[in-house]
This record gives structure tokens, sequence and C-alpha cells, in this order.
């Protein structure tokens, strides 16, 4: 296993901006961008995950990056919050809501996979041999 030497490698980084471009897709429905309260929220929170993973990364410190890790976390729960209430508004179909769903899920757990994986490791640096 090779060792991660930028943010853009870490697995959880690459799901999160696959995770942008559907709420970004699905934001560009004609109902859904007219509520603009919604779409700048569920756009920032999406922001927020990737912005959190690379920042935490950046900071090269194994505590910070569990830190920011556990906002980005909470970030993606937060989309997934917002979702709801874009499904409920029947901005978005029950088809679009299930795979933006799926694929918040598998973020939140890997993300809390490699939180625990930090919180377990005993090096303090991040320029780790770990996938996530």
């Amino acid at each position: 296993m090779a060792t991660i030497k930028s943010f853009e490698e870490l697995e959880i980084w690459k799901e999160g901006r696959k995770i942008n471009r559907e709420i970004y897709r699905l934001t560009r429905h004609a109902s859904f961008s007219k509520d603009y309260a919604l779409k700048d929220q569920i756009r920032r929170a999406s922001i927020s995950i990737n912005a959190n993973i690379a920042e935490g990364f950046e900071r090269d410190a194994r505590r910070e990056m569990v830190y920011f890790l556990s906002i980005a976390k909470g970030s993606a729960g937060e989309v997934l919050c917002l979702l709801y209430l874009a499904l409920d508004e029947k901005y978005i179909t029950q088809k679009e809501f299930d795979k933006v769903y799926v694929m918040i899920r598998i973020q939140m757990q890997k993300t809390a996979r490699f939180i625990q994986y930090l919180q377990n490791s005993t090096n303090n640096g991040l320029r780790s041999k770990a996938r996530f």
C-alpha cells in the first residue's frame, strides 16, 4: 500500500467530489433552484465535506485531522437532513434521493472508520499508508 501524500488521494475526498457533483446536479432542477435558501445551504454543506477533509489533511497532525473529519461527517449528516426536506418538498424524486442517500451513508461510514483508525494510531503525522 502506497503512502498517501495529498488529500486528493484519499478515497473519502474522491467520494465527496461525487457527492458535490450530484448535489449541484440536483439543485439545478427548476423547482429546487428557486428555493434559494435550501439550495445554498445544501450546496454549502456539501462543499464543507471535502473542504474539511482537505483542511484537516493539510494541517498534518493526527488530532487536527480527526477534528476536521468529525466536522466533515457532520456536514454529510447536514446534507442528508436537507435532502429529506428536498424530497418532502418534491424538489427531487425518491429515486434521486435514494441514490444520494447511499452515497452519503457510505461517505459517513468511511469517514467514521478513518477517524477510528487515526484515533488508534500511534503516529502523530498523517502521511499514512491507509487507504480511506
